[in-house]
């Protein structure tokens, strides 16, 4: 299985709380770069998890304007910013084998997805995310494999 976890573009700060942080126009165009940079690495997209804070959501519909038709799209209240990362991995793989996913894309958050690639990656130190970038793993029976971090020009 292809794991691919993506940080939501950069959020305003203005919001009522924190679930209703909007994307700007920068993150909007990061997001359609690295939508552009995923597509080069996904033939096929089985299954996308998504926070469901607006701003997750909001990088999913940028995102999903640059890659393949999705087979399954679902809201997983466990990938939110205070998410427990063992509990969201776990959440993950299930979802990804009731699936039969082959490529999974997961929308989240800081500071979750980078405990996420420790958690499914035995013996990496959380890596850290910025808005829009995504991280690959590989993950083949109960071995996974680190790919790498892709970062939005510039930063």
């Amino acid at each position: 299985m292809q794991l691919f976890l993506m940080r939501h573009g950069e959020a305003s700060f203005d919001a009522p709380s924190d679930r209703e942080r909007m994307l700007t126009h920068h993150g909007r165009y990061q997001t359609g770069q690295m939508a552009n940079l995923l597509n080069s690495r996904i033939s096929q997209l089985d299954l996308v998890l998504v926070s469901p804070y607006l701003r997750a959501q909001q990088t999913w519909q940028v995102v999903s304007k640059h890659l393949p038709k999705v087979r399954k799209c679902v809201v997983l209240d466990n990938i939110t910013p205070s998410g427990d990362p063992k509990m969201a991995a776990d959440a993950i793989l299930a979802y990804a084998q009731q699936y039969k996913a082959d490529t999974v894309l997961v929308i989240t958050h800081m500071p979750i997805v980078g405990f996420l690639v420790s958690e499914l990656v035995a013996g990496l130190e959380p890596p850290i995310f910025a808005t829009s970038a995504f991280a690959q793993i590989d993950k083949h029976s109960e071995q996974a494999s680190f790919v790498g971090m892709n970062y939005p020009s510039g930063v």
